[in-house]
């Protein structure tokens, strides 16, 4: 007998962004822009927001933009849990995340791997059910990719433990083989829009610097504000460990630079993450 094949379907289609393939696809191109690779790099990471498209996407498109017709043979999104809590990091238990522009097999190789090493690592559906800052990338990535697997992770705690260990485990695992790390983050929430630009200068310079631990201690002293900052610190770990030179901040803005609104807004910003071309 067949076991089912478990796939998660769209959970924030229509909402987020626009429920129709062609539309959908549409709205991505328009937010992708052409540009130049450095001739002695790749790119080998991403760091984008997670709102509706209308707010970030143009700031996650800048990024995506980067990895365009590159080759990966699996992409790790790492998203925080803004819907459920529980313990540890979970990675989808099913086979496949779904979106209008079809199915994405899940790398089920790599998350045995990951479970087995790492304890507080569970498969589970928690944080995958109706999280919506984990599905809004892989729009992005159908576009701007060929085929590819995915290890899609949602942190439900984001202490420095998990952070530390899950970056560290995702380096080894992944060391030497053709990988694209995400992490989905936004920044501080709901300031108006000069208080905002002045607390997200702080984690954008970690960002920039490529200084995880230096954002550990900004975010646990309340003087940085990103909602998956644990997220990102994890996946700069692991990009450290996969041989990532530099970090470049790409674009960044809030929401209020969409809507007008600057009275209380959501700050976003986008970057890349580069290591030397193999000769």
């Amino acid at each position: 007998m067949n076991e089912e094949h478990v796939v998660r379907e769209p959970a924030v289609a229509g909402m987020f962004y626009p429920e129709h393939p062609s539309d959908l696809r549409k709205t991505v191109e328009s937010m992708l822009v052409e540009r130049r690779i450095p001739p002695d790099e790749v790119p080998t990471g991403l760091i984008v927001p997670h709102a509706g498209y209308m707010y970030s996407g143009p700031t996650s498109g800048r990024a995506y933009s980067a990895v365009r017709s590159q080759r990966f043979d699996t992409v790790v999104v790492v998203a925080p849990s803004h819907r459920e809590a529980f313990r540890g990091v979970s990675v989808y238990s099913g086979d496949a995340y779904a979106t209008p522009l079809g199915v994405v097999p899940v790398d089920a190789v790599h998350r045995q791997q990951l479970t087995q090493n790492l304890p507080l690592v569970h498969q589970s559906l928690a944080g995958h059910r109706d999280e919506h800052a984990l599905e809004v990338q892989l729009p992005f990535l159908q576009v701007v990719l060929d085929d590819f697997s995915l290890l899609p992770i949602v942190m439900g705690e984001q202490t420095r433990e998990v952070m530390v260990s899950l970056g560290n485990a995702l380096g080894k695992i992944f060391e030497g083989l053709s990988v694209l790390m995400i992490a989905s983050t936004d920044l501080s929430h709901y300031y108006p829009a000069d208080t905002a630009e002045m607390i997200d200068r702080v984690a954008i310079g970690d960002i920039r610097d490529f200084a995880p631990e230096r954002m550990i201690d900004h975010l646990e002293h309340q003087t940085a504000e990103a909602c998956g900052g644990g997220p990102a610190v994890a996946v700069m770990l692991a990009l450290r460990h996969l041989g990532a030179v530099r970090m470049e901040i790409v674009h960044h803005c809030t929401s209020g630079d969409v809507t007008g609104d600057r009275r209380s807004v959501v700050g976003y910003c986008s970057a890349v993450a580069w290591k030397k071309r193999a000769a």
